[in-house]
């Protein structure tokens, strides 16, 4: 089993670099705060834009400040750290890491991709009491050296008052550094793999749905099945790694747990 994960750097960040004078009474870092530890375990392609999938698991992690409880979260969503933040409007810190690709089996003679994050912005909002939209814009560090933005929507509805039912579109977007690092194929790659050499640009990258229930456990506990489908596009569509050894339809089949701790700082 590979184990894979995203763990909030946006925030690990913002608690390294606050300096320890701050910590005193009356600082950023006094009042209330979460914790919210879980785990991920998936059915997915083996690498982006694979067409074999295997299972894996990944750790969800997220700490904050306590604030207006939120109306939606998805698991889509990277760990955040909102700096705005009123019930229907959140702004904040945003980031995930990303484990390293190994050039085995269809990626041999690639050269892997190290482990790395991307750090960056969301911001979300209800256009209606029952859709929620969010974007994330994030730039990479070690792994890629790209941008990334994630647009999503999500219609949510509560059959019962610990069930919920959610779906939506997702869209996302990549420079052309980050199609480098994924989906690229230099001359030097194309003669160890057999692929035919690709260089490309920047675009669009998939567009798909989602959709999740989700359980209530308990007040702090809750569980969730989910799907994901998303169509490659653009450069990642276009690449050799994709038509000669991938495919352009990724499914993604999973069930995930959580349990928030509540402190005080």
């Amino acid at each position: 089993m590979r184990i894979v994960g995203k763990i909030p750097l946006a925030v690990a960040l913002g608690l390294v670099t606050a300096p320890a004078a701050q910590a005193g009474e009356g600082s950023w870092i006094s009042g209330d705060w979460y914790l919210t530890l879980g785990a991920t375990g998936l059915v997915a392609p083996n690498f982006e834009g694979g067409k074999k999938y295997m299972f894996s698991a990944q750790p969800i992690i997220s700490l904050g400040k306590v604030g207006p409880e939120a109306r939606f979260t998805s698991r889509n969503d990277n760990i955040s750290l909102a700096l705005i933040d009123d019930g229907s409007v959140r702004a904040g810190l945003t980031g995930k890491f990303i484990f390293s690709r190994d050039s085995k089996d269809e990626l041999k003679g690639l050269d892997p991709v190290r482990w790395g994050g991307e750090v960056g912005g969301f911001f979300e909002f209800y256009p209606l009491d029952w859709v929620r939209a969010r974007a994330e814009l994030r730039h990479g560090i070690r792994a890629h050296n790209g941008f990334v933005a994630d647009i999503a929507a999500d219609a949510f509805y509560d059959i019962t008052p610990t069930v919920r039912i959610s779906g939506g579109p997702r869209v996302s977007f990549a420079s052309s550094n980050y199609f480098d690092a994924y989906y690229g194929v230099n001359a030097k790659e194309a003669v160890a793999s057999g692929l035919s050499e690709y260089h490309p640009g920047g675009g669009l990258r998939s567009t798909g749905l989602g959709g999740a229930i989700t359980w209530k456990v308990t007040e702090p506990m809750t569980a969730s099945v989910f799907t994901e489908y998303s169509r490659l596009m653009g450069p990642a569509a276009d690449s050799s790694l994709v038509k000669e050894r991938g495919d352009r339809n990724q499914w993604t089949f999973g069930v995930s747990t959580t349990y928030r701790f509540n402190f005080t700082m």
